[in-house]
């Protein structure tokens, strides 16, 4: 288990290293709406890797999922393709009635590979995924991204949104996304960001 740990932290300390040391793609948005602290955002149709994982906490949930796509991303995969690395990291939440949560943690997959990505190797219990183009609407929060706190972040963006001057429909009101972008080592200026779908607003273009 201390040697998971270990190789846990050494992978996840090194694609940290890698995105502060290059610039790597992105999924791509324009903001619809601003305001001071929350955003509606289009997101361009996209293609995802995603690890699936059960009945867990979230940063472990996050540790776990990053694990096995870590492995796909480095070779493990039917054409045995390294891709290049993308951020942010995500891990959505869908909680289930009576039913442990399901997290699912996904890297967005770059724009070489849209129409053709690799196909993972059974083993690492991975898939892929299109995303259609989509509106979110997102709120930053700064600090570390933790089972103490993900649960009020996502109760301020509710607040933010109510409290807006737009009307937004959301998907799913119980359903949400946290977006990280810094590594442990980052004690500064840290950013994370919530995530939740929306159907429909009283803004042009979502």
């Amino acid at each position: 288990m201390e040697n998971l740990k270990l190789s846990l932290f050494f992978l996840t300390s090194l694609w940290f290293l890698f995105f502060f040391c290059h610039g790597i793609e992105s999924p791509q948005f324009t903001v619809i709406h601003s305001e001071s602290d929350l955003e509606i955002r289009l997101y361009k149709e996209s293609w995802w890797i995603s690890a699936p994982v059960q009945g867990i906490s979230f940063e472990k949930a996050t540790k776990e999922g990053f694990h096995r796509l870590y492995q796909y991303i480095h070779g493990n995969n039917t054409n045995s393709s390294k891709l290049a690395m993308t951020a942010p990291i995500l891990t959505s939440i869908t909680p289930q009635a009576k039913q442990p949560l399901e997290y699912t943690v996904s890297f967005y997959l770059s724009s070489k590979f849209h129409g053709s990505p690799p196909r993972p190797l059974p083993d690492l219990s991975v898939k892929l995924g299109r995303w259609e183009s989509l509106c979110m609407v997102v709120r930053k929060f700064s600090g570390f991204a933790g089972d103490d706190n993900i649960t009020e972040e996502v109760a301020n963006l509710m607040t933010s949104l109510a409290q807006s001057n737009l009307t937004a429909i959301l998907e799913d009101k119980n359903a949400y996304t946290i977006a990280q972008y810094n590594s442990s080592s980052h004690l500064v200026g840290r950013l994370n960001e919530v995530w939740m779908r929306i159907a429909g607003s009283s803004t042009e273009g979502c």
